[in-house]
């Protein structure tokens, strides 16, 4: 069956290890009959930052409230027509694929100003202006899934449960919780490649090998056991109840399957 896949990928140079992997994606996503929507945010000249120019018609002009006035934009039609656009392919999408280099370990800055300026209140957070009621699970973009394929120039070790950089999920964790699973959405495991810095032709096409793997599995695969919000696991949509987890803290106790996340 057809589905609609956006990719978004920030990384400037056409011969990078990310860029070779979103076209690999592209193609194969393609060739499985797929249709695939693109944000390549370089070639876009995409612009990172988040202010005052977002909005052409304030509703406070006193004072600059991003969330007032971005539930304002996003209900009165009235956001600027790149965002426009991008939210357009977002609501399209059954899954959302992101493509980046971890960069001092997160988005780079212009991906992060994606998100920034494309996920409105009343869309991604603020759902049905219902404060915290809709989120971790609920939102705008439940129903669809997502994927970080990242590349990192360090080894795996660096990236183990021990390893000095720390474990990649919760590296990852502000992103695939705080941001993907917030608004909704399913999220798989990370495609992760690493020794990006140093990889062979060979590690390429085993790591393209790897990716169309993954691909095929977009929508079969288990996602993150991230635990729900309106599930009975927080009673008051803030902490966890005493009997969830007991004796586990931090972003472990979040997940169902702690030993599968890592």
């Amino acid at each position: 069956m057809q589905k609609n896949i956006l990719l978004v990928h920030a990384q400037p140079e056409s011969t990078s290890l990310t860029r070779t992997l979103v076209e690999t994606a592209k193609t194969h996503l393609a060739a499985s009959g797929h249709r695939v929507l693109e944000s390549d945010l370089y070639a876009m000249q995409w612009k990172a930052v988040y202010d005052a120019d977002d909005f052409p018609t304030r509703r406070n002009d006193e004072r600059l409230s991003f969330i007032e006035e971005s539930g304002y934009a996003f209900s009165t039609g009235t956001q600027t027509s790149d965002v426009q656009q991008e939210q357009a392919k977002l609501l399209e999408a059954d899954a959302v694929l992101f493509f980046f280099p971890l960069w001092w370990f997160g988005f780079p800055a212009i991906l992060k100003g994606w998100v920034d300026r494309v996920f409105a209140y009343g869309l991604a957070y603020g759902f049905r202006d219902a404060g915290n009621e809709y989120r971790y699970g609920d939102g705008g973009f439940a129903g669809k899934r997502a994927m970080l394929a990242v590349t990192l120039g360090g080894p795996s070790y660096d990236y183990g449960s021990r390893g000095i950089n720390g474990a990649l999920e919760e590296i990852l964790f502000p992103i695939t919780h705080g941001t993907l699973f917030f608004t909704g959405m399913e999220v798989l495991p990370t495609f992760a490649i690493y020794g990006a810095a140093h990889i062979t032709s060979e590690e390429v096409a085993s790591a393209q090998l790897a990716l169309k793997k993954r691909l095929d599995g977009l929508f079969t695969d288990i996602p993150i056991t991230f635990r729900r919000q309106n599930d009975g696991d927080y009673p008051d949509r803030h902490q966890l109840a005493a009997h969830v987890a007991p004796g586990v803290a931090g972003i472990l106790a979040h997940v169902h399957d702690a030993e599968g996340f890592l």
